[in-house]
């Protein structure tokens, strides 16, 4: 099994920035795909960015240049630099792994192929 959490949210103005973390533990390694999704009210949920194995990084269209995905495999903890933060980033935001899954494409992967989640932490991004 594999734990992960999520912390960092919060409500800022638009144009603000928020980092958020993601701490893993259990059986997590290095070699785990990692992404952040979100999902806002009425939505479905969306990848935002995705970092593999090897650092290959990937973003949503909507978040490319202003978002930055990391992770500091010393310490097993994702993050997420939001800059530039917009109402339409307003969102619960998860962190998800997964061993088997890849980053392939321009796109973050589904999030249908993620077996461990964290509970989430709420980004509201006021105008």
């Amino acid at each position: 099994q594999v734990q992960l959490v999520e912390s960092g949210g919060g409500s800022v103005q638009s144009g603000g920035s928020l980092r958020l973390s993601c701490t893993a533990s259990g059986y997590y390694s290095s070699r785990y795909c990692m992404v952040w999704f979100r999902q806002a009210p009425g939505k479905e949920r969306e990848g935002v960015a995705a970092i593999d194995s090897d650092g290959t990084t990937v973003y949503a269209d909507s978040v490319k240049g202003r978002f930055t995905i990391s992770k500091d495999t010393a310490k097993n903890i994702l993050y997420l630099q939001m800059n530039s933060l917009e109402p339409e980033d307003t969102a619960m935001y998860y962190c998800a792994a997964d061993r088997a899954t890849r980053v392939v494409g321009h796109e973050p992967p589904i999030a249908e192929l993620f077996d461990y989640w964290g509970q989430g932490t709420q980004v509201t991004v006021a105008s």
